[in-house]
């Protein structure tokens, strides 16, 4: 039997995207995005196992009473050693939050969360999901979109039009620090204590130079070319599956032998 605190609020993604009755004003939206962080950082660096979460994202987030945020669903997450640089996996996870290098390549770091909790943190700003076909073609993709706007200086036009009254200040301090951590390579994305530090205003958000080359280099419009490259490897064998990988836009991308590789786990 698994028995979960109940959470009063649902999820982030309910909240933000559907919920409308949930005052999710600028003070909750960088409350909530800070005590992500700080959840982020406990899990990476202060837990005694290591753990990366693999499917960050903002319906894995859930709300309590008071709108604190609490992580949830870690039935795709996996221990990591100290001693290692990095885990050779089969992909799973939600298209839109993955890491360029572990979905290309199955090289999973807790790099990878930081790439989807960039992604969150500009979902949070701009009251959107990270793919929304409903809206003018050059704002489907929140990433593309986010980087028209700082290229422009026009970072404020991200903020959520339902929010009348924010500081942007911290606003920018969001943006900044999401787009440092969606870099394309993962030695340019932060640390989740240095997130923490940049997000609370003990450290200063640097500037970010380079525009991620997933950004220029890939067919948005077409899933397959994102997962064209995506080989399944058994994390005890490095055998290479035969089987396809399943991914779409809204469910996580599983790969065939995730249940015996859990039990190999003993989780």
């Amino acid at each position: 039997m698994l028995v979960y605190e109940y959470l009063e609020n649902n999820s982030l993604d309910h909240a933000i995207f559907g919920d409308k009755s949930l005052d999710l004003n600028w003070e909750n939206r960088f409350n909530i995005c800070l005590g992500i962080a700080r959840g982020l950082t406990y899990l990476h660096e202060e837990s005694r196992i290591r753990i990366i979460h693999r499917d960050m994202k903002a319906s894995n987030i859930l709300l309590d009473a008071e709108l604190n945020p609490k992580i949830s669903d870690f039935g795709l997450a996996k221990l990591y050693d100290d001693k290692m640089t990095h885990i050779s996996t089969g992909v799973a996870g939600t298209v839109g939050y993955l890491a360029p290098e572990y979905a290309m390549r199955g090289h999973l770091t807790e790099k990878a969360d930081i790439f989807g909790f960039g992604v969150v943190a500009l979902e949070i700003v701009s009251g959107r999901p990270n793919t929304a076909t409903y809206l003018e073609n050059d704002k489907v993709y929140l990433m593309e979109w986010a980087w028209q706007m700082h290229e422009s200086g026009r970072d404020l036009d991200l903020v959520d039009p339902r929010l009348t009254d924010f500081d942007p200040e911290e606003v920018e301090r969001i943006i900044g620090v999401a787009l440092l951590c969606t870099q394309t390579q993962p030695g340019a994305r932060p640390t989740m204590s240095r997130v923490v530090a940049m997000l609370s205003g003990s450290v200063e958000v640097p500037p970010v130079l380079s525009k991620p080359m997933y950004l220029t280099d890939w067919n948005f419009d077409d899933t397959s070319t994102l997962m064209s490259g995506i080989s399944a490897k058994d994390d005890q064998q490095s055998q290479v599956y035969n089987s396809s990988v399943s991914v779409s836009i809204d469910q996580p991308a599983a790969y065939p032998s995730q249940k015996e590789d859990l039990l190999s786990e003993g989780r």
